[in-house]
């Protein structure tokens, strides 16, 4: 099959983050062990989701994983021009799907070469990674990858994080993590906003005490010229309080993220936060002795990468990629989590990051075989 056609299957799974991913996950499955390839699965406590991983070639030290995610994000609410679960080709160079780009373009990539491995008798093993829930915190990762070291007895090298970086390689990344803030607070006539205490408005405290940090981090140098913005950022993206402009406002929640540079700690913030949440409950249980933040992480933190341009992988990836200029990236990926796990680390994939997560996704065709050109370049490289 070719990349295209492997392509057009992928996307036709509308797997969202947080659904069961089973029925992507056992075409490959079937598509993988049909070339008489070995994989094993790691579900999750219900069963009604698996990443999976499997290894082409001997079990010999200084493997290469080639990781992607198979999971996509909703395409509600936006304005698509085709179905966004079957991939159309307009005539314009260009594939349109939901995660054409973001990533299933990779996995094809990796599929696309698969009987080439398997017949190229490599030297040194190449493994697939395939995740699930990616979209929503990068979930799965960690499970998946105690289970690869906790299955092969050989040392892996290097990990290949497949997400669109139009092949250039991608040695930072920033981390992140989203909380949601719940504030309760008491009701009443909006004439006793000094005998209440309005949730709404220490949510608005709250949120300025976070612009604030952001500052203070930026004045105290925490730069990092390699992303954009060039420091740690903390965003505030809903709110949801109040029910009349002459009520009190006694519940609100607002919902925020943390994105870290490499030099920054996303717990240290969140517990420079939490302790800023006790002393407003402090003082203000004194008004109304009910008063309480709470804080929830949507998912736990997603650690940045910081591949050092000295580190060996960085020469082998540009010995099989076009792109030898190095980049970072400010979204958040798997590859933090993969180098946290043992691997020299690094991003490096077919299309444009500008595409993800919208309506009318692309990836341009010519990525799609540079993509398979990077892997093809893989398997001669080691075998």
């Amino acid at each position: 099959m070719t990349a295209q056609e492997i392509l057009s299957k992928l996307v036709s799974f509308p797997v969202l983050g947080g659904q069961s991913n089973l029925s992507i996950m056992n075409w490959i499955k079937e598509y993988i062990e049909s070339f008489g390839i070995q994989t094993h699965l790691v579900p999750n406590e219900e069963g009604t989701k698996a990443s999976l991983h499997c290894r082409i070639g001997p079990a010999i030290d200084g493997g290469v994983i080639l990781s992607g995610h198979m999971d996509v994000v909703p395409v509600e609410g936006q304005d698509w021009q085709t179905d966004p679960f079957v991939l159309t080709d307009k005539g314009d160079g260009k594939l349109y799907a939901r995660g054409s780009c973001d990533m299933k373009g990779f996995l094809a990539c990796c599929l696309t070469v698969l009987p080439e491995m398997v017949k190229a008798n490599l030297n040194t093993p190449i493994y697939f990674a395939f995740s699930y829930d990616e979209e929503i915190g990068c979930l799965s990762a960690p499970d998946l990858i105690v289970h690869i070291n906790n299955t092969y007895s050989e040392k892996i090298k290097y990990a290949i994080i497949g997400e669109p970086s139009m092949m250039q390689p991608i040695v930072g990344q920033k981390g992140i993590c989203v909380i949601e803030t719940i504030v309760n607070g008491s009701a009443g006539h909006s004439s006793r906003i000094r005998q209440e205490v309005s949730a709404l408005h220490e949510s608005a405290r709250l949120i300025l005490w976070l612009e604030s940090k952001m500052n203070a981090l930026v004045e105290a140098g925490r730069i990092d010229e390699r992303f954009i913005p060039p420091h740690t950022s903390l965003h505030v993206g809903q709110i949801n309080a109040g029910i009349a402009p002459n009520v009190i406002a006694d519940k609100a929640l607002f919902k925020w993220d943390v994105r870290v540079i490499p030099q920054d700690d996303t717990l240290i913030i969140i517990e420079e936060f939490e302790s800023y949440c006790r002393e407003r409950e402090s003082i203000l249980r004194k008004t109304f002795p009910s008063f309480e933040i709470k804080n929830e992480q949507h998912h736990p933190p997603v650690p940045p990468l910081d591949t050092a341009e000295t580190d060996s992988v960085v020469e082998f990836i540009k010995s099989i990629t076009p792109i030898q200029e190095i980049g970072t990236v400010a979204y958040a990926a798997e590859a933090g989590q993969f180098a946290n796990g043992g691997f020299q680390s690094v991003i490096c994939g077919p299309g444009s990051i500008a595409q993800a997560h919208r309506a009318n996704e692309f990836i341009e065709i010519n990525q799609l075989e540079m993509g398979v050109t990077m892997i093809q370049k893989l398997v001669t490289k080691l075998a």
